[in-house]
């Protein structure tokens, strides 16, 4: 059950009022009621600090809009909950832009009212309700919000997941876009539909048009029978358009029809077909930049823009790295049938300080090496700083070359070094052994796949009779 709290409830409508007042007063909320907008930001320029606003979207007076847009301007930490009659799709979204983080169509019943009160006021502990808890969505994808620009989109996601309008997802490569997508899917009324993910970029630009919208027999050579299309298998459920940028121009057209009355037609076929898909978008583009050099028609952009979610990159939320890296590490052990491997301090310290250019992805993949390598120091020694100034995620196929850049100044110098001599000590073992690689890892006091993975590093080649790097590293 969630905490008791101190709320502000705002309705025009006397009955409403009581009926609202007696449901929250039951669980023992200190209620302060208003009978119009003005009044309720009366109270708030008088010091009133509520828990939570519930708040009518329509009014006499000063609507629900402009009395959102006035409450937080004066205190922009407020949480508000929009209350309404009507299900009106554009008044919602203008809510959540102003910043309600839920609403509720009345009539509605307790239950209901308890939930948006429990996700947006906290557990008995005084604890948000996703705070950093692990939200499985579906095989091997889960979310994680535990940083306030996290816990913010959780909140928007659980908004817009019931409104239906596209939303463009934005967002670094490897930030989670799809697992945002799929996180409104299941929040959504068509959670028990299909999902289809579909990425224009991976497809070929003449082939993509009939991956969405199917062929007819006969439509081009090789089309022996005909085929529906991602939007038609997906009817009545949601399609992520991954990599929309990449999508070519003409194809763009399309889809904005598809968009505006939800009918195609297949290739070589005249006949229209309807169908009932939400529709969200994804990239990692430049929007702008797009837009003025004609890559992205603005129109569509338009269409797809009803409402935007940005996923800041890993390095800007960083309270989650924690828990992505230990939820990681147990999957994959799971996976490859691995025990899990400790995370010490000063591993996790190295992971904090290290920026992941490639956020999630770069992140996994970290977790997948470290477990197979099962070496501390090298899976560490990955996240120092090149000597091109870089993380140091992109260690395999790269190795130290002869000499230092003399522009990397001595970090670069002493770097380049500690490589060299490693690889000439690695190099001088394994000519001591004959190449067994195993009485090598026991003489260097390395694991033998630790081991494995430097040789590549450095690319030491057996056929060498001196201890230097191949010339290709």
């Amino acid at each position: 059950m969630s905490q008791t709290a101190n709320i502000l409830l705002v309705d025009d409508e006397p009955g409403m009022l009581r009926y609202i007042r007696t449901l929250l007063e039951v669980d023992e909320h200190k209620v302060q009621t208003a009978c119009t907008g003005e009044e309720a930001v009366e109270h708030v320029q008088k010091g009133l600090n509520p828990d939570l606003v519930l708040l009518d979207l329509l009014m006499p007076g000063i609507d629900g809009l402009q009395t959102l847009e006035q409450l937080r301007r004066l205190k922009p930490g407020l949480k508000v909950v929009m209350l309404s009659c009507v299900n009106d799709t554009r008044k919602v979204v203008q809510a959540m832009r102003l910043g309600a983080i839920d609403y509720l169509t009345k009539p509605f019943q307790k239950a209901e009212l308890d939930a948006v009160i429990g996700s947006c006021v906290g557990t008995a502990k005084g604890e948000e309700r996703y705070a950093g808890e692990v939200e499985e969505l579906c095989d091997d994808v889960f979310f994680v919000a535990a940083s306030p620009a996290m816990k913010k989109i959780r909140s928007q996601a659980a908004l817009v997941a019931n409104v239906e309008i596209p939303v463009l997802l934005l967002g670094e490569s490897g930030t989670g876009k799809e697992v945002l997508a799929r996180l409104i899917h299941k929040l959504s009324p068509r959670a028990h539909r299909t999902f289809l993910k579909v990425n224009c970029a991976a497809v070929p630009g003449d082939l993509l048009e009939s991956e969405l919208f199917g062929y007819e027999a006969g439509a081009f050579t090789g089309a022996t029978h005909a085929k529906p299309g991602k939007f038609e298998l997906c009817n009545k459920g949601t399609i992520l358009l991954d990599e929309i940028g990449e999508m070519p121009a003409l194809l763009q057209a399309k889809l904005l029809h598809v968009l505006q009355d939800q009918t195609f037609s297949r290739l070589g076929s005249r006949t229209m077909v309807k169908v009932d898909v939400r529709i969200l978008a994804a990239t990692n583009i430049d929007i702008p930049e797009a837009l003025a050099n004609k890559r992205l028609r603005e129109d569509l952009y338009y269409r797809l823009n009803a409402f935007t979610m940005s996923l800041p990159p890993l390095r800007e939320r960083k309270e989650e790295i924690p828990i992505l890296l230990k939820h990681f590490m147990s999957r994959m052990s799971e996976s490859y049938a691995r025990a899990p491997l400790p995370l010490s301090p000063p591993l996790m310290e190295a992971c904090l300080r290290h920026s992941w250019p490639g956020n999630l992805r770069e992140l996994s993949n970290f977790i997948k090496r470290y477990l197979v390598l099962g070496d501390e120091t090298l899976a560490a020694s990955e996240l120092q700083p090149r000597p091109d100034g870089g993380g140091g995620h992109h260690v395999e196929g790269r190795a130290a070359t002869a000499s230092a850049d003399p522009g990397g100044g001595l970090k670069s110098v002493s770097r380049t070094a500690k490589d060299e001599a490693e690889a000439e000590a690695i190099a001088r073992a394994l000519e001591e052994t004959n190449w067994n690689r195993k009485q090598a890892a026991l003489l260097l006091k390395i694991s033998y796949k630790a081991l494995l993975y430097k040789i590549r590093q450095y690319g030491i080649a057996q056929s060498r009779s001196t201890h230097r790097l191949s010339a290709g590293a």
